[in-house]
């Protein structure tokens, strides 16, 4: 948590400075909300603690017209969680996913490019 805060002070400080740069974004996953099964107790912690930063951060940098955000992928196909790796697992797993499959890095993208909009041409 406190890496996050700490790069987010050192972008909030940089936002003020340049008038183009405007959103910032954190990235906690879903067992901030909703804790599942597997996930360890820290990791659901931490990432509730940065949620709640990302709302404080909001509230704190709204004056200065920064966006704070947060985007909460829920279980993510990427190599840490692949199905290779643990397939006993991901049996448990998948069915309590309405989709019934992790999500795709890619199919996070558009979510990210609104709501970190490019700077304006120079």
């Amino acid at each position: 948590m406190k890496g996050v805060f700490f790069i987010s002070q050192q972008a909030a400080k940089m936002m003020k400075e340049d008038s183009a740069a405007e959103p910032s974004s954190l990235w906690p996953r879903v067992n901030a909300i909703r804790p599942a099964a597997f996930s360890w107790v820290f990791t659901s912690i931490t990432k509730a603690g940065i949620v709640a930063m990302t709302k404080s951060f909001a509230k704190e940098l709204a004056s200065l017209n920064i966006r704070v955000n947060a985007l909460l992928p829920g279980l993510t196909d990427t190599i840490f969680v692949h199905d290779d790796h643990n397939p006993d697992m991901m049996k448990m797993i998948l069915p309590m996913i309405p989709l019934g499959r992790a999500a795709k890095p890619e199919e996070m993208a558009g979510a990210v490019l609104y709501l970190v909009p490019m700077p304006p041409p120079m």
